[in-house]
């Protein structure tokens, strides 16, 4: 699969260190639900870099969004983030991805757990979710340090309250919003248990955030009872998809 030209049309900032991105590119495939890029910048000296951005759109619009989370000694997310405007033109390869996907036609009930940016494929699940008029029952769980680094929080809250369907839990581990019933702590083994499906649902987990984040998670699903074959995993951070 080849690099194909692809434009800035849109930005959208997400947080003060994450923006979204949406790019057009000509003669676009679409993409599944979770799937994601790479994007290629070039230098005026020739030289490349290439980093992988999980797909933020929902797969029925036809459209491709990135969100872009900045690292501090990254080659990349600063140029995305602070950097790249409006027509200014990137490369683009793929869409890729075929096992952490949502698909839109399954029934089945969908738990999501996201990390920090690790939302980032799980909001293209969810808005797909909405887009399809989808009847699955479907669960976010999403840990992040305060509601200021939360990726989505408003268009969450107003998905939440118009799909019946879509449930949303959050954990805040530095920082919560005034008046949250719980003091900020670090996503445990108890709170996870207690928003997550029951084992007996037989629901299909997707957990997307840094490696000891997933690793963690699904050890403790594991160990919950809940199907190892039944648990998908995106991990990024030195490994994976980078957010």
């Amino acid at each position: 699969m080849s690099f194909a030209p692809a434009t800035i049309t849109a930005v959208r900032q997400e947080s003060p260190g994450a923006r979204t991105l949406t790019l057009a590119v000509d003669n676009w495939p679409g993409h599944s639900a979770g799937q994601h890029v790479d994007v290629r910048l070039t230098a005026e000296d020739g030289y490349t870099a290439v980093r992988s951005y999980s797909i933020a759109s929902s797969a029925v619009s036809g459209t491709l969004e990135i969100t872009v989370d900045r690292l501090i000694d990254g080659e990349v997310s600063p140029y995305l983030v602070d950097v790249a405007a409006i027509g200014d033109r990137v490369e683009v390869r793929g869409p890729a991805g075929g096992w952490f996907v949502w698909r839109g036609d399954e029934d089945s009930p969908v738990q999501l757990i996201g990390g920090g940016s690790g939302v980032v494929p799980l909001m293209s699940m969810i808005r797909t979710h909405g887009d399809a008029e989808s009847a699955a029952p479907f669960r976010l769980l999403y840990s992040m340090r305060s509601p200021a680094s939360a990726l989505y929080y408003s268009e969450l809250a107003d998905r939440a309250a118009s799909d019946h369907d879509l449930t949303i839990d959050y954990v805040f581990s530095r920082e919560t919003p005034r008046g949250w019933p719980r003091e900020p702590a670090r996503l445990d083994r108890t709170a996870l248990e207690a928003s997550v499906f029951e084992p007996a649902v037989q629901a299909t987990f997707f957990v997307c955030g840094s490696t000891p984040f997933v690793e963690t998670v699904a050890d403790w699903l594991v160990d919950a009872g809940h199907a190892p074959e039944k648990i998908r995993t995106e991990r990024f951070g030195g490994t994976g998809v980078t957010q």
